[in-house]
């Protein structure tokens, strides 16, 4: 009787869950993936999203489908995961897609693109407006079905050796910048320099360059920048939202069951979903103890912002004119950001500016009434 109710009461969905789906993973197929991130172990925020997504992709598979994951350098140079993906060395990769730039411009869009959109605005591009389809045709030239998988948040603007007060300051810097966003840097004077993440701390540490770039407080104490550059700006302007991409061979993909290639695009998601939390739960305290312990905060200077925000206009403009992938993607990005901030000046803004004032914290007494 009891047995009975429970089928009634549980429906299909139940029967599934509490006796079909042990069978299911029997009869499944029993794969071994290799993962190549171009991020360093001691990292846990940002090389962790591939560990979420693995863990995730097992679990849902009974075990059956296991990647396992490899930090930067340990089966292939950071910068060398899209070769090996492309080319099948690994099944997989995680990255930030504006590494590689050099191969082509568009590479950037899927990341983040100097005064682009923010977190919130690029996964509603590619989950409800149309990156994923141009970013899905545009992969197809490098042999990659690409997934969204993880994001920042806006990130700082970096530390610095000395303070930089206005537009001549930039002139000459040496910057450890990431991809894209050098070549803004470029153009109003700086010099970017193009370093993985697990050697910046010894070039600004030896003075090969004079400031350097990564995420946030979070990432950026755990890398000791404040040891060796005291200055510490905002916003980074280069990245409003800069999303991380997983990477899996077409071949590989394709050979993949229906089920297990539903399985490695929700997990991909969970892992996006946790990436950001984390960054948005761990950051807050990391920059206090990053000013507690001598670092100075520092706004940029509006004239430096106006100065590279002309810098990337005019910089997007002539990749349109010469680059026909970049217009196709940019042309319908840029539209989408557009009206994201029609929506997002109004309500979004308004709240947040209202509530980071220090109004949200324990309401204070009414002051007494004079008699």
């Amino acid at each position: 009787m009891e047995r009975r109710k429970f089928l009634q009461n549980a429906g299909i969905a139940g029967i599934l869950a509490a006796g079909a789906a042990p069978a299911v993973h029997a009869q499944a197929p029993a794969i071994r993936w290799r993962l190549a991130s171009s991020f360093p172990k001691a990292l846990d925020t940002i090389y962790g999203a591939a560990e979420t997504f693995s863990k995730a992709v097992s679990e849902g598979t009974g075990g059956k489908f296991t990647i396992s994951v490899h930090a930067g350098g340990e089966l292939m140079p950071p910068f060398g995961v899209v070769d090996g993906v492309q080319q099948g060395t690994v099944e997989c990769a995680h990255t930030a897609p504006y590494y590689f730039f050099g191969k082509d411009d568009t590479f950037a869009i899927d990341c983040a693109i100097p005064f682009g959109l923010n977190s919130r605005q690029m996964t509603a591009w590619m989950y409800e407006g149309n990156g994923m389809t141009l970013l899905r045709e545009f992969y197809k030239n490098y042999n990659i079905v690409n997934f969204p998988m993880g994001n920042t948040g806006a990130q700082m603007g970096g530390w610095y050796r000395k303070e930089i007060k206005s537009l001549a300051d930039i002139k000459g810097l040496k910057m450890r910048i990431g991809g894209f966003g050098g070549k803004v840097l470029s153009a109003i004077g700086g010099v970017p320099q193009n370093i993985p993440g697990g050697e910046i701390y010894q070039a600004l540490e030896k003075g090969t360059i004079d400031a350097t770039e990564w995420v946030g407080p979070y990432d950026d104490e755990k890398l000791g920048f404040q040891k060796v550059a005291k200055h510490y700006y905002y916003p980074g302007w280069w990245e409003g939202g800069p999303q991380l991409s997983l990477y899996v061979n077409q071949k590989a993909y394709d050979a993949l069951p229906a089920d297990y290639k539903a399985i490695v695009a929700s997990a991909a998601s969970h892992a996006h979903v946790v990436m950001q939390a984390k960054y948005d739960a761990k950051n807050p305290a990391a920059l206090k103890r990053l000013v507690a312990n001598g670092a100075k905060l520092h706004q940029f200077d509006k004239s430096i912002l106006k100065a590279a925000h002309d810098a990337a206009m005019s910089l997007y403009s002539d990749l349109s004119a010469k680059n026909p992938a970049w217009k196709k993607v940019y042309t319908d990005y840029a539209a989408f950001r557009d009206e994201q901030h029609l929506w997002f000046r109004f309500a979004e803004a308004g709240f947040d500016n209202f509530m980071q004032t220090g109004r949200s914290g324990p309401a204070k007494k009414a002051a007494p009434k004079k008699k």
